[in-house]
């Protein structure tokens, strides 16, 4: 009887890690490490990538670079068109940025500096709610995001909270104390 509910227990255990994993993902700009480029053609663009895929609340955009020769800038819409860095809501410079989507609606991210912006280096996206659940994958992902609304166009860019290990390593952390608690049990 006792061998069965530790069976029981570690599926929902299993069951609820696999539900929890598919919530959020963390997706690399451009799909590979040295994404976070002046793009070679339109097509090569960071706006061509991300029409793959679909962004949720809760997912994390990972950013690989030379933290000494540029920078991301999280900024407006306006700042966005007109490759403005005077005023970002937030400048990463570290090499190595994660930023967690904490909102639905428009992203809008140039580099650092303004001439490789204005050659094209900068990401717009939307991201839209998690309820209706993860279809992307770490690098990939199978579904469109949808094309954005004219008033979601014009949002405001709100700086994201940000730490030093991202909510999924926490999360996958505790539930892994659980299961070993109720496996030990």
């Amino acid at each position: 009887m006792a061998r069965t509910t530790i069976v029981e227990a570690s599926f929902l255990f299993f069951l609820l890690l696999l539900v929890d994993l598919a919530c959020c993902k963390e997706i690399l700009v451009g799909g590979k490490p040295s994404g976070w480029k002046i793009p070679s053609s339109p097509a090569d663009s960071l706006n061509k990538w991300a029409e793959s895929l679909r962004f949720h609340v809760g997912d994390t955009l990972v950013w690989k670079y030379d933290g000494e020769k540029d920078s991301v800038l999280q900024v407006t819409k306006e700042a966005y068109i007109n490759c403005n860095t005077t005023n970002p809501a937030a400048n990463y410079s570290n090499g190595d940025t994660k930023v967690k989507l904490e909102r639905s609606g428009p992203f809008f991210f140039i580099s650092g500096s303004k001439s490789n912006c204005v050659e094209g280096e900068k990401l717009h996206i939307v991201v839209v709610s998690a309820r209706g659940g993860h279809t992307g994958g770490f690098f990939t992902g199978s579904a469109p995001s949808p094309a954005p609304s004219p008033a979601m166009l014009g949002a405001q860019a709100v700086p994201p909270v940000t730490g030093s290990a991202s909510s999924l390593t926490r999360r996958v952390g505790l539930l892994g104390l659980v299961g070993l608690w109720i496996v030990l049990l």
